[in-house]
């Protein structure tokens, strides 16, 4: 298979960015990434300790108390943004390719990723000139007042957790609004990838972010867990499961510490009677392999009417034997490994649970008979699958897909919010309105029309255990500033 030396890609992985510098691990200690494609070792990685934690969260603490970065203007802050935006567009191959060697996605898809860190950037840079900052109110209760002010401040040191799907681009997600904001963060990156964390640190470096703002370290979920419950963190904000996040929020209810979490998903796509059961198996198909389904709101539950369930089965099945599995890094794969070995072993237990429980596989369900090594698996279709079944609950976070039958569209909306999870829905129908009605009863964060669709410029979260606040848009920087209302007795100068 082709590849890519690691040692190109980035600069340091045997050491920290911390207070604006690289500097040496506490310990010797190294983590080995492997290669999901060839199962070899990918590149190796400091690993961070307790003392590195540590050392981190000072740095950000002095920079948030008492460097230059929480006083500047969100105008002086914004040229660093964009400068950071600029110099992630210029490094957009070894991006691309970091993300390939280390998780394994098809090279055609890791390529627009430089892109859409960028545009994180240059999107909350832009909100510095147009997100009301200030807000004039009128104080009803406060005799004697005379201005009346309603001000967001930044919440202070942020904990920023990324999963090992998407690094770089949840990196950015989260380093944007709290970097706008005015706060200071450690960025603690997966010990699965790293490279994109790691990557950001660079950048930072490269545009002369002021000293401690951004922290970047690679830790195990042990020491990470320090990151959480360190009383010089203020603020958490973590992508990644749901068992890991239900205890990151209770380690911060235990000292009040602000959290948000972006979590799990079982997304169910409702197709309607009056859609095409072939282009709707032609859209699902054309996402479902991107980032070999390991993404928290794929649609992974796919529920049409009991009368057209054989035929959209035949249609997906077709549709799914037509991707081409293999060699992430060739331009004509159109779906690469699973990131690890754990997450194949992971998804095979799925599919053996699904076989097992009676749900019929309509596509794959293997290993790709052609590729001897690598964690590859087949994009596979169960078919005739009950809501109760185990496939139909839990998160498998691999390219496996459940078709499920219902009586009516009552009867699959049912379906569809039948789930601890809300992250992600969609709805097929050719007629606009009902799209938009059948949306407004989903109990998920983002409905979409016809297709797979996000959109971080609007917002991203769940409902019930997807998740706590969101990401993205103006609704993704709020939770990095508190509110603060001021009352006085006379006019002040804004100037």
């Amino acid at each position: 298979m082709s590849g890519v030396d690691a040692a190109s890609l980035i600069e340091r992985p045997d050491q920290f960015f911390i207070d604006g510098q690289w500097v040496a691990p506490s310990s010797d200690s190294v983590i080995e990434v492997i290669s999901p494609s060839t199962e070899e070792v990918f590149m190796r990685v400091a690993e961070a300790q307790a003392q590195d934690i540590n050392r981190a969260v000072a740095s950000a603490r002095q920079a948030f108390d008492k460097g230059p970065w929480p006083r500047m203007t969100h105008a002086e802050r914004a040229k660093y943004l964009r400068a950071m935006a600029e110099e992630i567009r210029k490094r957009a191959d070894p991006v691309g390719k970091m993300w390939t060697g280390e998780i394994g996605v098809a090279q055609r898809a890791a390529k627009s990723m430089a892109s859409g860190v960028a545009y994180a950037f240059d999107y909350y840079a832009g909100l510095a000139e147009t997100f009301q900052w200030v807000e004039r109110h009128e104080a009803l209760h406060s005799p004697g007042a005379v201005a009346s002010f309603l001000v967001r401040e930044p919440v202070g040191v942020v904990g920023a957790i990324v999963p090992w799907n998407g690094a770089l681009s949840l990196a950015a997600w989260k380093c944007g609004p709290a970097l706008l904001a005015g706060c200071t963060i450690v960025l603690k990156a997966s010990p699965e990838s790293p490279g994109g964390p790691l990557q950001l640190a660079e950048v930072a470096r490269a545009v002369g972010l002021p000293a401690g703002v951004l922290n970047v370290l690679t830790a195990e979920r042990e020491v990470s867990e320090l990151l959480v419950r360190h009383p010089g963190i203020d603020k958490i904000t973590f992508t990644g499961s749901s068992a890991a996040g239900k205890k990151i929020a209770s380690i911060c209810g235990e000292r009040i510490a602000r959290c948000t979490l972006e979590l799990g998903g079982k997304s169910a796509a409702v197709i309607l009677d009056d859609y095409d059961v072939a282009e709707a198996a032609a859209h699902i198909a054309t996402y479902a392999p991107t980032l070999s389904g390991q993404v928290c709101s794929s649609l992974t539950r796919l529920v049409i009417s009991k009368h057209r369930h054989d035929e959209f089965a035949e249609a997906l099945a077709a549709a799914f034997k037509q991707i081409n599995v293999g060699d992430p890094f060739e331009e004509t794969t159109g779906m690469g490994p699973l990131a690890m070995r754990r997450q194949r072993d992971r998804v095979e237990g799925y599919i053996a649970k699904g076989r097992d429980e009676g749900a019929k596989i309509a596509a794959g369900g293997g290993r790709p008979a052609h590729l001897n090594r690598g964690f590859f698996i087949e994009p596979t279709v169960f078919a005739n699958v009950n809501n109760n079944m185990t496939i139909a609950r839990e998160e498998i976070f691999g390219p496996v897909v459940s078709i499920i039958p219902a009586d009516s569209e009552e009867h699959a909306i049912e379906i569809a919010n039948d789930t601890v999870f809300g992250l992600n829905a969609s709805v097929f129908t050719n007629d606009a309105t009902r799209a938009y009605q059948v949306s407004r009863r989903l109990l998920a964060g983002t409905v979409g029309h016809n297709w797979f669709r996000t959109d971080f410029s609007i917002a991203f979260g769940g409902f019930k255990q997807s998740g706590l606040g969101r990401e993205g848009g103006v609704e993704g920087l709020l939770p990095f500033l508190e509110a603060k209302t001021i009352i006085l007795e006379g006019e002040p100068d804004l100037g």
